[in-house]
C-alpha cells in the first residue's frame, strides 16, 4: 500500500542463467558468479473484487471468484532456518484491473528451493471468509513479509485496506497469519482479531491510517524469546505526525500483546516510518526507522532502536546517515515510482552487528550505500557505495535489501539500470537502446567473520534478463495493463514496481525474488500476442561460488 499521506511517496518457467542472455561481463558486471532463474509466480484463484465500467475502485459487496492471473509486484522471502525451503510473498493483481492498483497478498511456495505452486493469503476475502461485509473481506490485502520460527511455521504481518481514493468503510487493519505447509495455506492469528483497527474510519481518513507493517520472528535457538513474534507499523495522524506501534506473542501467533507506540516524537521526530525489526544472535530485538522532518520530505535521518527484554523498552541511536530520495514519487526518465529508502538486518551469527542499506539521490541519479554498527547501534562506520558499475555516475541503483545468514554471510540486493535496454518481445520498441531506463538486479555479497562485515568480490548479476519497467504495455478488454499506484487509465504517472524485493540467505545459497516483465504470460493482450506481466523471479547464488569460507 503506498504511504498516503507522505508525498514521497505464466505458466511455471525456470530458466538458466545465460540462455540467450548477455553474458554479465559483458553486461557491466566484472564478477564471473552465475545465478540461475527461475519464475515463481502462476496463475492462481481466489477472492477478489472487480472494477465496474467508467470507476477506479472497487464497489464493497461485489467479492467474487476469479483469477489472479496478471501483474506480481513487490515481494519479500524468507528461507527456514537450517533448509533451502523458501516461503515468498508478494502482491497478486486481480485479473485485468491492475491500472486500477487491485490486488491481494499472495504465497509461494518453494521446497529446496524450486517454486512449486502459488497461493492468496487468505481471511481477508470473500471467498476464505465466507462474507461481503468489510471486514472480513477487503478490497486489497498488502505489504507482503515474512518470516519463519525455530519450528517451521511462517508468519506475516498482513495490511488489509479498502480502496483509499474512493469513500468506503472502513480504512484499514493490521492483522497476523501464519502457515505451517510452506505457504500454502493459512491461518489468522490473534485467535483472528485485528491488532490494530478502527472500524468507523472512512477510506479519505486523515486519522488512524495505518501503512508500512513489517514482521520478525526470534529464530535464535537457546534464547529465553525464542519464537516470540514481534509486528511493527506505522500510524499517520493529521498531516504531520506518523509513529511506530508494536505488539509481540509468545504463543507463535496465537495472541499478540496490546500495541504500544515506540517511537518517542522528541528523540526521532514527528514522522517516523518504513520500520523493519530484526533479531540478532543474542536474541535481542532491533528496529530500524526512516524518521522525515515533515509530510512531503523525499529525505530521513536513519534511527536504530535497541531491545534486550523482549521488546518491553526501547532505546534509539541515530546512526548519523541520512537516505535521500527523489525529489518527486517517480524515477527520472520513467513514471515508475520510487520505493522505500532503507533496509535493515541484525546478525543471527554476531550479537550486535547491524547491516543498513539505503538509497542516496545526489540530484542526477541514485546510488546504494551500506553502513554498519559492531556495538548494538552506539557508532555506525563511514557509508560506502555498494553498486560498481562502470557508469554509477550516470545510472540509478535502487531499492536495496540487506539480508544476514548463517556463518556470517550478508548480503545487499538492489535494482540495478547500468545495462542498456535489449530489444525483444518484452521491450517496447522507443525502449530499445536506452540507457539508465531498463532493470537488472544486482547483488553484493558481504562476509562477517566478526570484527564486522567486509565485501566479497564484486557485484553479481542476479537477473539472467534486462527488462523494461514500463511493460505491460498492452491492453485487456481496453485497459491498461500496467500496476498504477495512482489508480488510473492511463497511467501517467506512479506506475508500480514494488516499494522493495525479496532477498534471504540460507545455509547454501543466497536468493532474491524480484520483478521481471521479460516473460510473457498466458494472457492474449487487445493487440495480440500475450501480456508481458510482472513475474516474480527467483534468482539463487551459491555461497560456494562466493569464495571460500563464504
Amino acid at each position: 500500500m503506498c504511504m498516503r499521506r507522505l508525498a514521497i511517496a505464466i505458466a511455471l518457467a525456470t530458466v538458466g542463467a545465460v540462455g540467450g542472455a548477455m553474458p554479465a561481463s559483458a553486461a557491466g558486471w566484472s564478477s564471473s558468479i552465475s545465478a540461475t532463474n527461475q519464475v515463481a509466480s502462476s496463475p492462481t484463484r481466489g477472492g477478489g473484487y472487480p472494477v465496474p465500467a467508467g470507476a477506479t475502485a472497487p464497489e464493497l459487496g461485489t467479492c467474487r471468484l476469479g483469477d489472479y492471473n496478471s501483474n506480481h509486484s513487490e515481494s519479500w522471502l524468507a528461507a527456514k532456518p537450517g533448509t533451502e525451503d523458501l516461503v515468498g510473498s508478494s502482491k497478486f493483481f486481480f485479473e485485468k484491473y491492475s491500472t486500477f492498483y487491485n490486488f491481494h497478498l499472495g504465497a509461494y511456495t518453494m521446497p529446496n528451493g524450486t517454486p512449486s505452486s502459488n497461493a492468496q493469503v487468505t481471511g481477508y476475502d470473500c471467498i476464505s471468509t465466507g462474507s461481503q461485509e468489510s471486514p472480513p473481506s477487503w478490497t486489497n490485502n498488502t505489504d507482503p513479509n515474512v518470516d519463519f520460527d525455530t519450528q517451521g511455521r511462517a508468519y506475516q504481518a498482513t495490511l488489509p485496506f479498502n480502496a483509499y481514493w474512493v469513500n468506503l468503510h472502513p480504512n484499514g487493519a493490521i492483522g497476523v497469519v501464519y502457515s505451517d505447509d510452506l505457504g500454502r495455506t493459512w491461518t489468522v492469528g490473534n485467535h483472528g482479531k485485528y491488532l490494530s483497527l478502527l472500524p468507523n474510519s472512512t477510506s479519505l481518513s486523515l486519522g488512524d491510517v495505518v501503512d508500512k507493517q513489517w514482521i520478525a520472528v526470534n529464530h535464535i535457538v537457546g534464547s529465553p524469546f525464542q519464537d516470540h513474534v514481534y509486528v511493527m507499523w506505522a500510524v499517520f495522524n493529521g498531516v504531520n505526525t506518523v509513529e511506530v506501534f508494536f505488539a509481540k506473542s509468545v504463543d507463535r501467533g496465537v495472541t499478540f500483546s496490546r500495541t504500544v507506540r515506540i517511537t518517542p516524537p522528541s528523540v526521532v521526530g514527528p514522522a517516523v516510518t518504513y520500520v523493519y525489526p530484526s533479531i540478532d544472535a543474542a536474541g535481542n530485538l532491533f528496529a530500524s526507522v526512516a524518521a522525515f522532518k515533515a509530510q512531503g520530505s523525499s529525505d530521513a535521518e536513519l534511527w536504530v532502536a535497541r531491545s534486550t527484554d523482549d521488546g518491553n523498552t526501547f532505546t534509539w541511536y541515530d546512526t548519523g546517515q541520512r537516505a535521500h530520495g527523489t525529489p518527486g514519487p517517480d524515477l527520472p526518465n520513467t513514471t515508475f515510482r520510487d520505493g522505500i529508502l532503507e533496509n535493515f538486518a541484525a546478525s543471527p551469527t554476531y550479537a550486535n552487528h547491524l547491516y543498513l542499506t539505503y538509497e542516496d539521490w545526489d540530484g542526477t541519479q541514485m546510488d546504494v550505500k551500506f553502513t554498519q554498527s559492531t556495538n548494538g547501534g552506539l557508532t555506525w562506520s563511514a557509508p560506502f557505495v555498494v553498486n560498481d558499475a562502470a557508469n554509477s555516475a550516470t545510472t540509478d541503483q535502487f531499492q536495496p535489501s540487506v539480508a544476514s545468514g548463517p556463518n556470517g554471510a550478508v548480503a545487499v540486493a538492489f535494482y540495478d539500470r547500468r545495462m542498456a535496454c535489449p530489444s525483444g518481445p518484452s521491450v517496447r520498441p522507443e525502449d530499445v537502446g536506452r540507457s539508465n531506463f531498463c532493470v537488472d538486479v544486482s547483488v553484493q555479497a558481504f562476509k562477517d567473520s566478526g570484527s564486522g562485515a567486509a565485501a566479497v568480490g564484486s557485484n553479481i548479476r542476479a537477473s539472467t534478463y534486462t527488462w523494461d519497467p514500463m511493460e505491460p504495455a498492452q491492453h485487456v478488454d481496453g485497459l491498461g495493463q500496467i500496476p498504477c499506484a495512482s489508480h488510473s487509465d492511463p497511467c501517467l504517472a506512479r506506475a508500480f514496481i514494488g516499494d522493495y524485493f525479496g532477498l534471504a540467505i540460507s545455509n547454501g545459497n543466497i536468493y532474491t525474488l524480484s520483478v521481471s516483465t521479460h516473460y510473457p504470460s498466458s494472457v492474449t493482450a487487445d493487440e495480440g500476442g500475450k501480456v508481458y506481466y510482472q513475474q516474480q523471479v527467483l534468482a539463487t547464488i551459491p555461497r560456494s561460488a562466493v569464495g571460500a569460507g563464504f
